[in-house]
Formats: C-alpha cells, structure tokens, sequence
C-alpha cells in the first residue's frame, strides 16, 4: 500500500499547482464576462475551441506514447526524447506556415467573418496559430519534467504561465486604461492604439504567457538532439496515432459542442448562447481541475507501476478513491452553486440574467466531467497492453454521438442541448471503456460500490438543484450526509493505507 502514499504524494504537489493556476485563471472569468458582452465572449470560446483541437493534433498523441517508450526502452530513454520532440516540432512548423498563410481564408471559413471584421478576425486566428505552436513544442519537455520526478519545477513554470496570462491582461483591461483617463506619463501614445474592451488583447495576453513557459523549458529543449531512430520512430507511431485520433475525438466532445451552437443556432442569438454556455461551463472548472492533476499524476505512475506484481489491484484501488472524490466535489459544486454563480456576473443586470440562465446546464456539465474522468482511470488498460486501437474506437463513437445528437437537439433545445449530449457522450464512452477493458485487460474494480456512489451522489444533485430549488443549507447538508457514509463504508480501508509505510 505504500505506493498508493507516492501516488498520493505526487499527485498532490501536481494537484496543487493545477488548482492554484486554475484558479487564478478561473478569475478571469468574472473579469472577461464584465468587460466582453455574451456574443464577444461567444467569439472568445469559439476561437479557444479551435485552438484545443489543434492542440490534440500537433501533440499527436506523443505525451503517452513518450511515457510508455520511457517503460519499454529505459535503457534508451533519449531515443525516445528526441523521437517525440523532434516529431512534434516537425509537424508544429508545417502548421505555423500554413496557418499564417491561410489566416484570412481560415477567419472567414471558421468564424464567417464579414468584410467590417476580417481584420481583427484573421488577426484572431494568427494569434491563435502561434499559441497552438508554441504551447506544442512545450508538450514532450513538460512531459520529461514529469518522468522525471520534478514537479517542483512543473509547477514554477506553471504559475509563470498563468501569472503573466493574468498580469498582462490586467495591463490590457485596466492598467492602461486607467494611464489614459488620468492623463498619466505615455497617455497620448497609448491612446493612439489602445482599443477598449478588445477580445484580442487575450489572445496577446496567452501568447506572452506562453513564450514565458517556452523560455524557461529551453534548458530541457536544449537537450533534444536532432537525430531520429527510424525504427523505434515507427512503432512509436504506430502506438501514437490511435492516441492522436482518440484525443482528437475526445477534444471534439469536449469543444465541438460550442462550435455547433454557433452553426446551428440563428444568427441573432448565436455568438449570445455560446458565450453563455462558455461562461457557465466555466463552474466546472473546479471538477476539471481534479481531473487534470490526477491525469498528471497518473499518467507517469501507472507507466512506472506496471511490472510491479500487484499493479492491477493498485489501480482499481486508485479509481474507487477517485470516484469518490469527484463525486464529492460533483455535490459541492452543486450544493453552492449560489454562490458560484457569481463569478458569471455581467456587467449589468441584463447582462447578468443572460448568463445566469446557463446555469441548468451545469449538473449535466459536472456529471459528463465525472465520467470522462473516469474514462481516463479506466483507459489505462489499452495503454498498458498497447492496444490503443481501442481508444480510438471508443473516442471515435463518443464523437460521432457528439456530433449526431447536437444536430438534432441545438436547434431545439440549445446549449441545454449540448450539455445533455456532452453528458451522455462522456458516460457511453465510460461504459465502453470498462466493458472492453475488462475483456481484453481485466482489472479488479470495485464495481457495485463505485455504481452505488455515483447514483446515490445522482440523486442527491437532483434534490439539492431541482427539489430544493439550490438551497445552499440543504445542498451542504446533503454533502454532509454523502461524506458521512463515504467515511462509515471506507473506514476499515482507509485505516488500512494509512497505517501502511
């Protein structure tokens, strides 16, 4: 048991930077809500939409496959770095130069930008191109740093990032705005091209953030020598090219949705509903963010675990406790959501009413995040046994449901919609997950108690948003109630790990 404490441990330190940069990223969002009106927002989510899909492209799923060479070939471990970088960094330049030289025709396609706006909207895109390039290079030495063991410095560079993200969009939104009224040193010049309340300066703000990020992973970059294996290079993409279709599809299923809203929605109330459904998804952060720094934890534990002869029941073990703990972070959320909702606060009362009417969305948002956190515990299975043919047949039906079932419910129902379909896309692939995994890779989970959680935390969502009407007493108490019987069944196993050294 003393490997689940190192699990704990290292997941800890990752989970703490995660929710420390999260969060204060996840303070923006009052800030861009207040200043950007629901259909600028709508053009901020659409772009940040885009930007994740690339993203899952250039990566080409090179992070896991970087981490189970790492497993296979520990003898050759800088093969395999320079293997993943130099791939990535291959196709990252080709999609630089194609993106700046097609921006206009990509903002008009993409965005259906009209004469007024192409400017600022190809300018949109070429930001958003050099984002996606730089935030690439960056996947496999931040990937290094974690097979590494450092997370310390993971987690520096990290809050770099998000501390200039922050720092350079306050100078954008307030700083330089306030030098100009006040007639302060430079306000000729910095009124000659400052554009109040312009999305773009966001997009500057992320570019700055991560050039940041890419200075200090130079001296990792700096240890990639450009030379290739041939050989191992082709089994690499043999194992990563399902990865890359599989995270492909599971971008589409995360990001897709707010693309469609604005194809399938009439134009006068388009950019309006995806900016509102952006906005209150922004709620679900807190889930995400678990899931994220239990991902980057995970990932690299579950490679180094393997061999290790009692892998199997150390991994159902790890997902009992993490279905536990999204679902009482699932209650929470819920229970408090009064007070959540306020960090979705527009700029008036109008404004604020718009974006406040999203908030049904947000139990389905939450139980779709649950689920595909728990698809990437049960994914390990087709990863370990280097069958990742079947995450890409499990992302690929969860995307072809992303996409059929948003066709039919957007025009009706809108973005509530769409977080039903998130919701059900999330829980087939769940399912899927677990049943081929347990035919071709059988692990022992706890089944019947992990069902038993996740239903009973169902119904208690279901009276805490719908009965009680979001009461914040009644929700905390049904949390209340939840822990208790989490603590009453778990308690023998947990005195058990906890004794262990």
């Amino acid at each position: 048991m003393s490997v689940i404490k190192k699990f704990l441990g290292d997941t800890a330190i990752y989970g703490f930077s995660t929710i420390i940069s999260r969060l204060l990223n996840f303070i923006l969002t009052p800030i861009f809500i207040r200043v950007f009106a629901p259909a600028v927002y709508g053009i901020f989510t659409k772009m940040y939409s885009y930007v994740s899909i690339v993203n899952a492209v250039l990566a080409f799923g090179m992070e896991t496959t970087y981490f189970r060479y790492l497993n296979k070939h520990e003898d050759r471990k800088q093969e395999v770095y320079n293997n993943a970088f130099l791939t990535i960094l291959i196709l990252a330049s080709l999609f630089l130069i194609t993106g700046l030289f097609w921006a206009e025709n990509i903002a008009i396609m993409m965005l259906n930008a009209d004469i007024s706006e192409l400017k600022d909207q190809t300018r949109y895109v070429q930001y958003c191109v050099w984002l996606a390039f730089l935030d690439a290079l960056a996947v496999i030495p931040f990937s290094r740093l974690r097979a590494e063991g450092r997370p310390i410095k993971y987690s520096v560079i990290k809050f770099v990032n998000i501390g200039i993200f922050i720092s350079v969009n306050m100078l954008f939104l307030y700083v330089i705005p306030a030098m100009i009224s006040n007639d302060w040193a430079a306000a000729g010049w910095l009124q000659s091209w400052y554009r109040p309340h312009w999305v773009g300066y966001v997009f500057i703000a992320n570019l700055a953030a991560s050039t940041a990020a890419l200075l200090l992973l130079l001296p990792e970059i700096l240890k990639v020598q450009f030379s290739m294996n041939g050989e191992m290079l082709k089994k690499m993409f043999s194992y990563s090219w399902p990865i890359l279709v599989a995270n492909l599809s599971f971008i589409i299923n995360e990001n897709l949705d707010k693309i469609m809203l604005s194809h399938y929605l009439p134009e006068s109330i388009a950019d309006r509903d995806t900016g509102i459904y952006g906005a209150v998804a922004k709620i679900a952060v807190f889930l995400s963010i678990f899931i994220q720094a239990f991902r980057l934890g995970a990932e690299p534990f579950f490679f180094s675990h393997a061999k290790q002869a009692n892998a199997r029941q150390t991994y159902a073990i790890i997902l009992q406790y993490f279905v536990i703990a999204l679902t009482l972070i699932f209650i929470g959320l819920v229970a408090n959501i009064e007070i959540l909702k306020y960090f979705i606060k527009g700029k008036n009362a109008e404004e604020q009413l718009q974006y406040w009417s999203g908030l049904p969305a947000v139990p389905l948002l939450l139980f779709g995040y649950m689920c595909l956190g728990i698809y990437m515990n049960l994914s390990i299975w087709y990863r370990l046994s280097d069958q990742t043919r079947y995450g890409l047949y499990i992302s690929a039906a969860g995307a072809i449901l992303t996409i059929a079932l948003n066709i039919v419910l957007i025009p009706r129902f809108s973005f509530m919609g769409s977080a039903f379909v998130s919701m059900l896309a999330y829980a087939s692939m769940m399912a899927l997950s677990y049943i081929l995994g347990q035919k071709h890779y059988p692990i022992p989970y706890q089944l019947k108690r992990i069902l038993a959680y996740l239903i009973v935390s169902c119904i208690f969502v279901v009276l805490s948003f719908y009965v009680f009407n979001r009461n914040i007493y009644v929700g905390n108490g049904l949390l209340l109630l939840f822990l208790a019987g989490i603590i009453y069944f778990e308690k023998d196993q947990l005195k058990y790990i906890l004794s262990k050294k």
